[in-house]
């Protein structure tokens, strides 16, 4: 079981090093983690992006005719982007965006939504997949990957059951370093 004190707790600034670490990039690479689902002139959304673990490989990968929307609560995890951004080509695929403290805030429709370690601290995680709902084009994609060292296998399940009665469907369970991951899209709505 997810310890109370950790659960929905947000991951601070002074842990955006440890997110962004060379040694992680050893078990998790962002490129082969996201490859199999973007695409060139897709539109993404990285959302809860932190310091940019994936945003730049996403970039990458969507190209120019693209778009990246790199969306975090935290002003500081956007500003560590937009460092990394600076001087690059990426520079006019990538779009920063604040969330609020209760809502995305974002009406745009993405091809693919990457939710990467940040499902767990969400205080309404309903209200957050309905919003995530809203967002995703009808044959669009959505990956949700949870540390396994702070969910529970039990806990994650949940939130699978969640993710079915939200209407999604779990197209498969890719395999993640240290994580429980789950690819879903809208399914056949009613």
């Amino acid at each position: 079981m997810m310890k109370t004190k950790d659960k929905n707790k947000v991951c601070g600034l002074e842990h955006a090093g440890a997110l962004d670490a060379s040694m992680r990039r050893l078990f998790q690479k962002p490129g082969e983690i996201i490859k199999p689902y973007i695409k060139e002139g897709m539109t993404v959304l990285d959302m809860g992006c932190g310091p940019g673990f994936f945003s730049i490989e996403m970039a990458k990968m969507a190209g120019v005719s693209g778009k990246v929307v790199a969306a975090d609560l935290q002003e500081g995890m956007l500003e560590k982007v937009r460092d990394k951004l600076e001087g690059t080509s990426y520079k006019n695929t990538v779009e920063l965006h604040k969330c609020q403290s209760d809502k995305i805030g974002l009406s745009e429709r993405f091809d693919f939504i990457l939710i990467f370690y940040m499902l767990h601290e969400v205080p309404i995680q309903s209200a957050f997949l309905k919003e995530i709902d809203t967002l995703l084009k009808p044959d669009g994609k959505i990956l949700i990957v949870e540390p396994i060292f702070h969910v529970s296998k039990r806990d994650f399940n949940n939130v699978k059951e969640m993710i079915n009665d939200i209407g999604f469907e779990i197209i498969e369970e890719p395999r993640i370093h240290f994580s429980r991951s789950v690819l879903i899209n809208k399914g056949k709505r009613e």
